[in-house]
This record gives structure tokens, sequence and C-alpha cells, in this order.
């Protein structure tokens, strides 16, 4: 079986850490969010992959082959005119066989192996408090009756959260094709969401399977609250002479830390420099320099310096702030 991974977003929520990393490479839990999600593929013996790249796409092809093996194929897609024409341009990847899409800036604690050897195409769902963002399903019995993109009122808080299984590929092809060759936009984009729905129309039954390990990296506080539940499900514990370690934490082994707190719920990337420093909730990505200061809730980005004292902060890469 193979995945298709779109990627190609820009991540404006998360900047200025955009600015210079794609969204899909910022660190949680000590690893890039794609590193999550190719993990977990692994994990369920997928190992074929289709990956959809944009905004700095060289980077996350390095990241990938250098760091997995896997039968990986990278499509380009120049101009994001939503997650239905990135599919699109991913078609080739669309045969006979089923195929399993998830999108790139979620993390997912699931089982999938009911859902890979079920009878028909399953959608990821949850329960959301505002499912105006989201694709929203209505379900009759068992099966999906209808989908709709983004509703100004939904009629159910049943949101798509990024997993599709698609038994019979080709038909969601033609469907992608019949979208993008009569350029039928909502809002302004060609929506998966839509030829989901075309789908349905034309005999495909879907099936739900509920996401409550769902979890969103699209924004700081998110992606904050994605690394504190990933610390307490696998923590990577170190001792250090002169540091209190207050678990789950994860700090990576070439990370120098000196007379500091770390933790809870602190990850400290590779090469990081931390001295005289209280770090908590937080995430210090690599080759950062934190000293003399307490940090709570703050994202401290590659290669950034951070000097002062007690302080809540997000900055972006190769930043540096001296806080008197």
């Amino acid at each position: 079986m193979r995945a298709i991974i779109p990627v190609a977003g820009i991540g404006t929520r998360l900047r200025p850490h955009t600015y210079t990393l794609p969204k899909v490479l910022l660190n949680v839990a000590g690893k890039p969010i794609l590193g999550h999600i190719l993990d977990k593929l692994i994990e369920e013996g997928i190992t074929s992959a289709t990956i959809i790249v944009g905004y700095m796409g060289d980077l996350v092809e390095e990241y990938v082959t250098k760091n997995y093996d896997l039968d990986v194929e990278f499509v380009q897609q120049p101009v994001r005119e939503g997650l239905g024409h990135s599919i699109y341009l991913a078609k080739e990847s669309l045969g006979s066989e089923p195929v399993l899409i998830i999108l790139g800036d979620t993390i997912f604690d699931v089982d999938f192996r009911p859902v890979l050897t079920g009878e028909y195409s399953s959608l990821g769902v949850k329960e959301v408090a505002d499912p105006r963002r989201f694709g929203v399903v209505e379900m009759e019995g068992e099966f999906v009756r209808h989908l709709v993109e983004k509703p100004e009122v939904p009629p159910t808080n049943l949101a798509i959260v990024g997993l599709y299984f698609i038994k019979h590929p080709r038909l969601l092809s033609e469907c992608l094709s019949e979208l993008v060759e009569r350029d039928m936009r909502t809002r302004g984009e060609y929506q998966l969401t839509d030829a989901l729905q075309m789908m349905i129309e034309r005999g495909e039954k879907f099936t739900t399977f509920r996401l409550e390990g769902w979890f969103d990296c699209g924004k700081p506080e998110t992606l904050l609250e994605t690394n504190r539940h990933l610390l307490d499900v696998r923590p990577l514990h170190r001792e250090i002479d002169g540091v209190v370690v207050i678990p789950p934490v994860h700090i990576s082994p070439t990370a120098d830390i000196q007379r500091a707190i770390i933790g809870p719920y602190a990850t400290i990337a590779d090469g990081a420099i931390i001295h005289d420093a209280i770090v908590a909730d937080s995430i210090v990505c690599s080759n950062a320099k934190v000293e003399h200061v307490v940090l709570r809730e703050s994202i401290i980005g590659n290669d950034a310096v951070v000097r002062g004292s007690s302080s809540r902060v997000n900055t972006g890469a190769h930043s540096e702030l001296e806080l008197g």
C-alpha cells in the first residue's frame, strides 16, 4: 500500500519559524512532524510514499532521503490551489491498489490496521467545537451520506481531520480530474472533500473511524500541546550532572546543558546550548542558545539566541533576543 502525504503548505500561522523551515520539519518531541508521520507508516508496514512538496521542498526531500529508506516519490506543487489540487498532481499514484492519504501537519495516535483491512473507503473524523474550518461529515447509518467543505452553518460537528483511506483510487483520480478540468472550486480552491462527495454520488461507500488521538501542529499553541502529549507517551530522559531534569522531557545527547532546570514537557534538540536557565513546557530547536532566562510555553527556533530574564517568547530561526 502507498501513502500520499501533501506537505506543500507555507504554514503562515507558525511564522516566524516557517520563514526559514517548512512546517513539517518543525521539531516536536525530538523529531520533525514529518518524522513522526513516517515512523507511524513504517510501524504499520507501509514503506511506499508519494510526498507532494512545494514551499522549501528541497529541505523536505533532503530530510526524507537522508533519514529514511523508503520507496518514495516527490511531486512538486508549484502553485498551491487546494488539497484536491495537490492530490490531483499525484494522480499517477492513484492506481488500482488502495491508498492512504495523510495530511502533513497533523500527528495521529491510532491503530491503522482495522482501517487498512476494511471492506470500504473510510475517513478519519473527530467531533470538534468549531467545524467551520474543516470538511464536515453527515452520516446515514454506518455510511457517509454527505460531505461539505468549511460550511458557514455546519450540519454536524463531525470533522474530517486529515486521514483518508481510499479503497478505489482510480475513481478518486477521475473525480479530481473532473474538478480541475471543469474548474470546480470551493472558496477559490480545488477541494479534496468535493472529489470525495463526487465519489459518493457515483456509488462509493465511505465509513468513518474516530480519531481521539489526533494532534494539530498548525499553530504555536497546538504545537506545544502536541509536544506535551508525545512526551507523555514516549519521553527520553537523560541524567546530566548539575542539572535538574523534571520528566517528561526529550533531551538530545548532543545538547550542552549546564546549571539548569529542564522540564516538565521540554524538548531540547540537537546542538542546543542551555546555561543557567529554566526551561519548561517549551521547544528549544537545533543549535539554539538559551542563557540566564526562565522560559515557559516558548518555541526557540534553530540557531536562535535568547538571553535575559523570565519571559514568554516565540522566536524564529537565526533570530537573537536579549531580555533585560
